[in-house]
């Protein structure tokens, strides 16, 4: 176990890029692949790296992130491990929420500063890879950083979205660009392998990935208390003051802070062979052990889909779709190219036997319907012959029943969709 390490997991803002996914839950809890959160990737990596103290920040909708951490991550006693919450809190030197990344790893220094540490691994919530952060660790040390920022080569196209890092021959950071113009990357070039400078990738961007020495983080955050961002502001600064390095990373890593990604993310671990992989046994996706049964497929055609337990499909054909947890799919429907999250309760659980009053009596999709390019959000109840695949090729759209994101239609938690609606 590696001790000296503290993971610090940045829970985000109010999440308006994945609204309306965020209207009742912070982002980091917003549900993946079926059965996991978005939360569960970075305490993962940490647990899979051996870095088990964990602290989570956020400030906004937490009782559903909060009850996930609890129920999902309880270390035993002989490991000294812990994910704790650290929501927004007033005290005599504030009163205000987080003001940014940076200003809530400031405020959250009085009580990480308890636990013995050489180093701050500060990540991002709303990411989805697997790394190893012991290598990022041992890179750190052996090229003697104050700071390590991972990053990944992106292709000009790609670069005006991120933060670009221009690094010399020894992953020195010489240069930090927020998010620069397609006409201004001349001269944004870092060295980069062969490989990748054929395929054009030879711009650096960072992946909101951070390891601090402790002394330097102290020193960055209260030396620039009106700093409130680690991209746009700490960062350019620790390039002029400390030694900053970068770590070059080449697998999977993808931004699931906006719909389109999110959506594009999830359909994509259903692959044949997906660039981000469930099923690596080395390298677990930790999250909240459900006692459910396995799924129950009746005479149903799928296709390129992730089919969570406790969901019941009959007769359907589902393609290219995500089937969540205690979902159900009635007879003759098509499901193409949807996230389902599933349920907080099976369809056919009484309602006076419920432990909460959460949702409509009966969540799935009713017989006879066709969904095409949706997400459906948890406890979600699409009647029978209900047709929604936006027909009319809507980009942006917001009614009480179901919002248009990029195109793709969103519905939003616990809504119930009268039979025979078309969308």
């Amino acid at each position: 176990m590696n001790m000296s390490t503290l993971s610090i997991i940045l829970g985000g803002g109010a999440g308006t890029r994945l609204y309306p996914l965020t209207k009742l839950r912070a982002k980091p809890a917003v549900p993946l692949a079926g059965r996991y959160r978005l939360i569960d990737v970075p305490i993962s990596n940490s647990i899979n790296s051996k870095i088990p103290r964990i602290f989570v920040l956020t400030q906004f909708n937490s009782a559903s992130l909060n009850r996930h951490l609890s129920q999902s991550y309880r270390f035993d006693r002989f490991t000294n491990g812990f994910v704790t919450v650290l929501a927004a809190e007033q005290t005599p030197a504030s009163k205000d929420w987080f003001q940014g990344t940076a200003d809530a790893v400031r405020r959250g220094l009085p009580h990480m500063e308890g636990y013995r540490h050489d180093h701050a691994l500060i990540l991002s919530g709303d990411h989805l890879y697997s790394m190893d952060y012991q290598k990022v660790l041992a890179h750190h040390q052996e090229t003697d950083a104050d700071v390590t920022i991972g990053t990944i080569p992106v292709t000009a196209e790609q670069a005006p979205a991120f933060g670009i890092l221009k690094t010399d021959d020894q992953h020195e950071i010489t240069e930090f660009y927020e998010k620069p113009p397609a006409d201004q990357l001349e001269g944004k070039e870092s060295p980069v392998s062969p490989e990748l400078e054929e395929k054009g990738r030879v711009y650096l961007a960072s992946m909101g990935i951070y390891v601090f020495d402790r002394g330097p983080l102290r020193s960055l955050l209260e030396a620039n208390p009106d700093d409130n961002d680690f991209g746009k502001q700490i960062i350019p600064k620790a390039i002029e003051e400390a030694k900053v390095v970068n770590y070059p990373f080449t697998g999977y890593w993808r931004d699931v802070g906006t719909i389109r990604s999110f959506y594009e993310a999830n359909l994509m671990m259903g692959q044949p062979e997906p660039r981000f992989s469930l099923y690596d046994p080395n390298r677990p996706l930790y999250t909240h052990a459900r006692m459910l049964p396995p799924a129950k497929v009746q005479n149903a055609s799928i296709q390129d889909s992730l089919i969570a337990e406790g969901s019941l499909v009959v007769d359907s054909e589902v393609s290219k779709s995500v089937v969540g947890i205690r979902s159900y799919v009635g007879a003759n429907t098509t499901l193409k190219n949807t996230v389902m999250m599933g349920a907080d309760h099976f369809r056919w659980h009484d309602m006076e036997e419920r432990g909460f009053l959460e949702g409509p009596p009966n969540p799935g999709i009713g017989e006879g319907s066709v969904v095409d390019g949706a997400i459906i959000d948890k406890n979600v109840s699409i009647g029978k012959n209900c047709v929604i695949e936006n027909r009319e090729g809507v980009e942006e759209k917001e009614t009480e029943r179901y919002h248009i994101r990029d195109g793709i239609v969103v519905i939003p938690k616990n809504t119930v969709i009268p039979d025979g609606t078309i969308i």
